[in-house]
């Protein structure tokens, strides 16, 4: 054998050692890509449960919230319905404090004549007596 024979030998067996670990490193690969296909079948599989049930909660998220907008509509009509009620209350308790205030001005001012008029009744007693006691005493001098 020659030493051309030799090294074509070598590179025969080197390749042949070559392609042998392409197709370990080449079947490996196709199972990593057969498991990679499998994963993403499940997760596609999953998304479609996942969003069809999405839907249907947003289906029913939506119902719910028109039906609470429908209820909260009401409510306000009601609340609104009831706002003279309130006014009407408002004014009644300015109307009862305008109410004791008069009363309170028109007790002040009866005890106030009242007083007055029971000093000029003691007053006028007073005098009167003193005027009879005077003419007495007049009419007794004269009389004398």
């Amino acid at each position: 054998m020659t030493g051309g024979e030799i090294a074509a030998l070598i590179a025969a067996v080197a390749f042949a050692v070559l392609v042998v670990f392409l197709v370990i490193v080449l079947l490996k690969v196709s199972k990593i890509m057969g498991e990679v296909s499998d994963t993403v079948k499940e997760a596609n599989s999953s998304l479609r449960v996942i969003t069809k049930d999405a839907d249907n909660l947003l289906i029913e998220v939506e119902g719910l919230l028109n039906k609470s907008n429908t209820t909260l509509d009401d409510v306000n009509g009601k609340l609104g319905k009831t706002d003279p009620l309130f006014q009407a209350i408002g004014d009644l308790g300015v109307s009862v404090s305008n109410l004791n205030s008069s009363t309170r001005n028109l007790t002040d001012r009866v005890t106030g004549v009242t007083k007055r008029t029971a000093q000029t009744g003691v007053v006028t007693k007073v005098g009167k007596t003193a005027m009879n006691m005077n003419r007495k005493r007049k009419n007794k001098k004269d009389s004398e």
